[in-house]
């Protein structure tokens, strides 16, 4: 069997465990496009024990900040984060799924108050049951299923 091989970042943030496929929106979440201009790794597809198949992201020169860590959870409920400093884990733990988040998912209810041109903010709990993940409406108690489908 071949070993996958991504060099190590100096300075930085790791995402490990992310569920294959999520990588992308992950690098979305993070504000990363063309324009960045840290260095950036992303393996799709790697092969693991735990997950049968996951992806990595490594960015060097950038720290995650709490808003992003809430939304990569939505989507990654699994995902480790390790901060890197002089080539070497300074920090690492599970992302934690928030209880509610504020401003980070639309209401798929077009009807609801929170899609108005009020100057309200999305309110979502978020639930688990089992490995799935749901959030719930605040304000018309609608109930959605596939969070990468509605992130802001």
């Amino acid at each position: 069997m071949r070993e996958l091989v991504i060099s190590k970042i100096k300075e930085g943030t790791v995402i490990d465990h992310i569920p294959a496929g999520r990588a992308i929106l992950v690098l979305k979440i993070l504000g990363i496009n063309e324009k960045t201009r840290e260095t950036v790794s992303m393996a799709l597809n790697v092969p693991s024990k735990k997950m049968g198949k996951k992806d990595i992201v490594k960015v060097e020169g950038l720290f995650i900040k709490e808003e992003e860590l809430n939304k990569i959870a939505l989507i990654a409920p699994n995902a480790t984060i390790n901060l890197i400093k002089d080539y070497e884990i300074e920090k690492k733990f599970k992302v934690k799924l928030p209880e509610v988040v504020k401003g980070i998912l639309k209401c798929p209810n077009r009807m609801c108050i929170s899609n108005s041109k009020e100057p309200i903010s999305s309110i979502f709990y978020i639930k688990t049951n089992g490995n799935e993940v749901f959030a719930k409406c605040h304000y018309c108690g609608r109930r959605i299923k596939e969070l990468a489908d509605y992130l802001l």
